[in-house]
């Protein structure tokens, strides 16, 4: 693991293969660098600035290549800024092996929290912007995205969007979403939620963030009840 404030070669030479261009090391070392460590620069102030600059990427992207109604552009971009599938560009980029953090953290699972590998790769978009400009982070959204852009990922209804719609259809009391556990450690906690829509039935999913589980519970629940 490099000292604090220096940024390991062989972390640059995969930031460059990545396409991120590294002037300052200090930034792109904080932009790795995860609170567990406790150094006095972090990515999480990076990471608030990139989810920015990837909204506003895909949002360009969406809004030259389609010419869809505003419901449909803000449903397909939900999808492609959401904490799921940043961590799942990460993980194609191999992120992980380059993000410090302390042995601990690490070993309790860090290296492939959903909620730490896209927060991480938030923080880089957000480094790529403040040393090279929106044109050139952007740029390097369009491409690290390529693929989920052009799949046509997102199209398909949010499922707590079409859970919703289905109970309204059928004269159904909204779904209720209950928190039932929570376990692990803050940087690799694991939610698991219950969906229920009185007089049907109920589903229940455990994620990496609540977000996700009420995400998956209402897919199990469409999928078993609708």
């Amino acid at each position: 693991m490099s000292a604090a404030g220096v940024l390991a070669p062989e972390a640059r030479g995969w930031l460059e293969r990545t396409g991120f261009a590294v002037g300052d090391e200090a930034l792109w070392h904080a932009a790795l660098t995860h609170g567990s460590l406790g150094e006095t620069k972090d990515y999480e102030r990076l990471e608030f600035l990139g989810d920015r600059v990837l909204g506003l990427a895909v949002a360009d992207w969406l809004y030259r290549q389609s010419e869809a109604s505003e419901g449909r552009l803000s449903q397909r971009l939900n999808a492609l800024v959401s904490r799921e599938m940043c961590a799942t560009i990460a993980r194609e980029l191999g992120l992980a092996e380059h993000i410090r953090i302390s042995k601990q953290a690490s070993a309790d699972g860090g290296r492939d929290s959903e909620n730490i590998l896209g927060d991480v790769m938030e923080s880089l978009l957000g480094a790529q912007f403040i040393e090279n400009g929106f044109a050139l982070a952007r740029d390097l959204v369009q491409e690290l995205w390529r693929t989920a852009l052009d799949s046509g990922a997102g199209q398909r209804k949010h499922p707590k969007s079409a859970l919703q719609e289905w109970a309204a259809g059928n004269q159904r009391r909204p779904p209720q979403y209950e928190v039932t556990d929570r376990s692990g450690p803050d940087h690799a906690a694991q939610f698991t939620v219950k969906v229920s829509v009185f007089k049907v039935g109920e589903a229940e999913a455990t994620a990496g963030s609540k977000s996700e589980a009420e995400r998956e519970a209402a897919r199990q629940f469409m999928e078993k009840y609708g």
